[in-house]
């Protein structure tokens, strides 16, 4: 073996053709499974969108480094099955992009905490995590409640999702910036267009207990409600079965 080594060193072609075999191996590797990516992704009949709403409560999170010490993927594994709910299937993410899934846990995995806690316990939390979880380590984003959320440029993100796959209407396009105020307030008309445009499911209600004002708080407590509850493909039983 060394002396392979010690000849492929000497000869710089060869070096060269035989490091590009071992990097056209590894790439082959990675790539074939893309193939049949649409054969091994479980099939969501119930799959929707994010709202404009969650759109800027998970731009927020990744604004604020949340994926750092929060994953959003839960593995097959007996234990976490336990303490998280039913594993994280491929499909759940296929409207995130970038993806989400992490790979360090300072915090418990955020896969299926969406309606785990109340609107007030996830505002009181991220104010101050001291408050509900006396030992938590996490910062305090206190400035959420302060800041109003810009919502004018929410139709154009909503168009660059749409440019990757993600399947947003004209029409939600163009009311993004009005459904995003609707949501956090259901008592208006805009509100009512949200279930229109979302379907009956969409969590409508004030996030972070302001009404009238629209804040980054509502659009993060937003985002954090509905994880894990974009599709109820992981709660199906076949997959309780493979648990």
């Amino acid at each position: 073996m060394f002396g392979l080594h010690y000849n492929l060193e000497r000869s710089a072609i060869g070096l060269v053709v035989f490091i590009v075999i071992v990097a056209s191996i590894g790439g082959l590797i990675e790539i074939a499974p893309l193939f049949s990516i649409d054969e091994t992704v479980e099939e969501a009949p119930d799959m929707r969108v994010y709202t404009p709403l969650e759109v800027a409560g998970r731009n927020i999170y990744i604004r604020e480094g949340c994926y750092a010490c929060h994953s959003q993927m839960i593995r097959t594994l007996r234990d976490e099955v336990e303490r998280y709910g039913p594993y994280s299937l491929a499909v759940e993410s296929s409207y995130d992009h970038p993806m989400l899934w992490g790979s360090k846990r300072t915090g418990p995995d955020l896969a299926r905490v969406g309606n785990k806690y109340s609107d007030d316990w996830q505002t009181l939390h991220l104010n101050n995590p001291r408050d509900v979880v006396p030992e938590s380590k996490m910062p305090a984003y206190r400035w959420l409640l302060r800041n109003s959320l810009r919502t004018d440029d929410l139709g154009e993100h909503l168009t660059a999702l749409r440019t990757v796959g993600v399947p947003y209407s004209d029409e939600q396009i163009v009311n993004a910036s009005l459904d995003a105020f609707g949501q956090a307030n259901p008592d208006t008309p805009e509100g009512d267009g949200v279930f229109e445009r979302y379907g009956d499911a969409t969590n409508v209600r004030t996030f972070d207990g302001v009404p009238e004002r629209l804040t980054e708080m509502d659009a993060l407590v937003a985002y954090l409600q509905i994880l894990g509850n974009l599709t109820n493909a992981a709660h199906q039983p076949n997959q309780a079965e493979a648990e």
